[in-house]
Order: structure tokens, then sequence, then C-alpha cells
């Protein structure tokens, strides 16, 4: 495992940063919006809030790892945009999308861009001592509680315009259906606040974690299957048999940090993580060592995407730590052999391939856009670089 972690922080520091830092904005701010697969950039195109958010995150948590001052540099510069630009100053709550200059494009509120403001303004705060980054983290905080969560039915309206008023679900649902309620959503909801509890270890926010784990275990995750369910109506009925590997074992890690970070002693919730680990290990990982996307009834779709397998990894390590079963420790090791043959994009100039088929070739995909960033595997080389020092 040794052996990996050079291999993984070469990746970080020699590859997947300097692709990033490259891309900063010297005259607006932030990340250029777009470089399609055949690596040609657009100067002009429209920023994301999720990205902006996940590229704050990246740049802070490198900067935690390694201590390198380019780094820090580069998360000031993104929480200068966020905040000056991304950030609605007159009804709070991060937009949808902007455009190159920074100027509002999409203002719609949704609570998974909040969470990812909360994860990345939490994550800059412990690599900078900004004040200023902990107040916009706990206020982006009380604005999903205030916005978002229903009482009623112990759960979060996901979707708003920019007031504040409550849209159909459009941006979180897919597969031809609107969804009141997306695992994806909570799971990014309790990683954001699991990073805001290191920083801010506030009672309050200790009972909103420990909600969402309830709801996870009790509402999501199908302990008759030990899938995890992702797409609900608002009262918390299943709409559509989809098994979506990737975030299961996602969630996984995701949850177990939770019970870590708030010392939960909960062995219903320990055991829903390991029990998530075997069943993806068993049925979805590929002879070739990478895992499969997802599968919609019958028909399954064995495309394999980058974020999958970077976060498999560290959910499958993850997995090895809890129970110290060696099946979990080579899987790892395939995943990061699949990952260095397949989707390392080796281009001069390139990154990662967002998606390559069954035999391996790349998807003509976009390498930059408002969902392709450096948040995935930039964290699993991170996660890496900790558990294994």
């Amino acid at each position: 495992m040794k052996k990996i972690r050079n291999e993984v922080e070469l990746e970080l520091t020699e590859h997947i940063l300097p692709f990033w830092l490259k891309l900063q904005d010297p005259d607006y701010g932030g990340i250029y919006g777009q470089v399609d697969y055949d690596l040609n950039l657009d100067k002009n195109a429209d920023k994301g809030g999720i990205v902006t958010a996940r590229f704050l995150w990246t740049f802070s948590a490198a900067f935690r790892e390694t201590g390198k001052q380019e780094y820090l540099e580069a998360a000031n510069k993104l929480f200068k945009f966020l905040k000056e630009k991304v950030y609605d100053h007159e009804f709070a709550g991060l937009y949808w999308l902007v455009d190159h200059k920074g100027n509002p494009k999409n203002t719609r509120k949704h609570i998974y861009t909040q969470s990812f403001g909360v994860y990345s303004c939490s994550e800059y705060y412990l690599a900078s001592k900004d004040e200023e980054a902990l107040e916009l983290a706990k206020s982006l905080y009380y604005t999903i509680e205030e916005n978002g969560f229903n009482r009623e039915n112990n759960a979060y309206r996901e979707e708003f315009d920019r007031e504040w008023h409550e849209q159909p679900n459009q941006m979180l649902s897919g597969n031809g259906l609107l969804a009141d309620i997306t695992m994806n959503t909570y799971i990014h909801v309790l990683e954001a606040y699991t990073l805001l509890f290191k920083a801010w270890p506030a009672p309050e926010l200790k009972e909103r974690i420990e909600n969402l784990l309830h709801i996870l275990h009790d509402k999501i995750y199908n302990q008759s299957t030990t899938f995890l369910g992702v797409f609900f109506d608002e009262n918390w009925n299943n709409l559509i048999d989809i098994k979506s590997f990737g975030h299961d074992i996602e969630a996984s890690w995701l949850i177990d940090e939770a019970i870590k970070t708030i010392a939960i002693n909960n062995p219903t919730y320990n055991q829903m993580v390991i029990d998530i680990a075997y069943n993806i290990a068993n049925y979805a990982i590929e002879e070739d060592g990478s895992l499969i996307n997802e599968q919609v009834n019958d028909e399954v779709d064995r495309t394999r995407v980058w974020w999958v397998q970077a976060e498999a990894a560290v959910g499958f390590y993850n997995a090895y730590e809890r129970t110290g079963d060696e099946k979990f420790l080579k899987l790892t090791k395939g995943l990061w052999q699949y990952m260095k043959n397949n989707i390392i994009d080796q281009r001069e100039n390139g990154e990662w391939y967002a998606e390559v088929n069954e035999e391996g070739v790349p998807k003509k995909m976009n390498i930059v856009d408002p969902w392709k960033a450096s948040y995935h595997n930039g964290r699993f080389c991170l996660e890496f670089m900790k558990r294994l020092k």
C-alpha cells in the first residue's frame, strides 16, 4: 500500500492539481468553465456554483495535507470568487450558475449546492483560519435548515427559485421522473455537516447529523437488500427500482466519517456501513477491477465513470479498515490499477476521462464542465495520503 500512497500523491501533486491551477481565470476569478474532450478551452463558458465550491474544497484540503502555499493561494482566490460572485447577497445562498464574468446566470437555489458551500467553506476555514469562511459556512447551514428542512415529513425540500420559493426538483431528478427527495442530496448534506462539525462542534449541529444518519438508515437504506434507494416522493415512497453503485459505496464511507466525527455509538449504523460495502463488492465489481455505474430494473449500465471508481476505492479501503477483510484491500488495489490503465488521461494537458465504455475506450465528454471537477479524484488521492501515512 505504500506504493499506492506514493503513486496517488504524485497523481495529485504532479497531474490533477497542476491541471486545475492552469485553469484559474486571472481576469474574472474562479476556474474556467469548460474544456471539451479534445482539450479545447472555452474561456467564456459559464461557471457552476457546485464546481466552484468543489474547487475551493480541493485546494483547501490539499494545502492542509501538503502545506504547499500555491494551493492556499488558489483557495484564497476561489473563496473570494465564491463569496463575491456565487453567493446571493440579496436573498442568501449560492447560485446554480454564473456566467464567465461572475454575473448571475441561473439563479435557482438547490440544497445540494448549498451543502457544497458549507463543505468548502468549512475546509477553507480549517486551512486558512479565516473567520469569515466559518461564518459563511454557518450562514449556509442555517439557510439549508430554515428553507429546506420540513419537519412534517422529516425531509429536506431540495429545489427553490432565487427568493426561496420551492420548485420542482429538476436538477437532481433523473430517469424521466421528478423526485421530491433524492439520496444524492442527503449524503452530501451529511458530508457537509460532518466537516462543519470539525470546525464548529455545536450541539445543535450534532443533533442534525444524528437525524441525517437516522433518515439514511430508516428511510433511504433498504435493510433487506442493503442497497440505498435513489428517488422518493414527499412521503418517502421509493419511485423507481434503481441501484446507483457509486453512490452506495460513497455513502458507506461518508456515513462512517459522520459516525466517527460525532462519536456516535450505534452498532446498527456501523453494520450498515459494512453491509453496503460487502453488497457493492459482491454485486457490481467487474473482472477488470472496475465498478460499473448503475442498474435500472433489470437493465445494467456497465459504463465506468471516473468518480465512481474514485469513491469506490475510498469506500472499499474504509471497509478494510472497519473489518480487516483482505477482500477489500484486493478490491482497492484493483480499482487503482484500473484507474491508472483506463481513467487517467495520459494526453499532454489532460486530466481524467469522465467515462469509458466496457472496452476502456473513453467517451467524448467534456474534461471540464459544471459537473466535472477536481473533487472526487482529488479527494480519493487525499484520503489515501491521510489513511496510509
